[in-house]
């Protein structure tokens, strides 16, 4: 069978699935991006703390809520969703692995790293931090992000949790859809 026929195959019988099964198809990302962008919040608030800033909250909150989420979404859809519903991948123990890295990655270290430039900046712009000399630059900001990616913990386990769970009933849903015999996928075209 031609790749085209097989993504034509797939995509019938993603349309025969429950509603419910092809909602959380297509709404979990979301729910994970949502996730991800709490923590870039999170982070944002904590770094905002750390280094006394209180001018600039939604210059600072605006892009720690919507980048994360934006990521986090196009991350799963480009590296799950979409190889399942094209027939690109298989195996169950790829799909849990890949959604956890994305949860991981995409929805927790992410952010933690997008906070730390963002606050930086704006504490160097009002002042309410002295920032470091010259030579001490690595050392300043690694001593000030310990404690930060410590309380974070929880958030990175959370979000590992939800994407291996997400991936788990997108393998379940995937090999649903396989299950279904030809004969049904037929008479969904006659």
């Amino acid at each position: 069978m031609s790749r085209a026929m097989i993504i034509e195959q797939l995509s019938k019988r993603f349309e025969k699935l429950p509603d419910i099964d092809r909602k959380i198809f297509a709404y979990g990302p979301v729910y994970l991006g949502a996730n991800a962008g709490l923590a870039g919040l999170i982070a944002n608030s904590l770094y905002r703390r750390a280094l006394n800033v209180t001018q600039g909250r939604f210059t600072s909150g605006l892009p720690m809520a919507v980048l994360p989420f934006l990521t986090t979404v196009a991350l799963y859809n480009a590296a799950v969703s979409n190889p399942l519903l094209t027939g690109d991948l298989n195996c169950p123990t790829c799909v849990l692995l890949r959604s956890a890295l994305i949860g991981v990655v995409g929805g927790g270290i992410y952010p933690i790293l997008l906070a730390l430039p963002v606050n930086a900046g704006l504490a160097a712009r009002y002042n309410s931090t002295p920032m470091p000399e010259k030579g001490n630059i690595l050392r300043f900001w690694t001593t000030l992000s310990k404690p930060i990616v410590r309380r974070m913990y929880a958030v990175l386990l959370l979000q590992t949790l939800f994407g291996t769970y997400l991936g788990s009933k997108h393998s379940e849903i995937y090999l649903k859809m396989l299950k279904l015999s030809d004969s049904e996928t037929e008479e969904l075209n006659d």
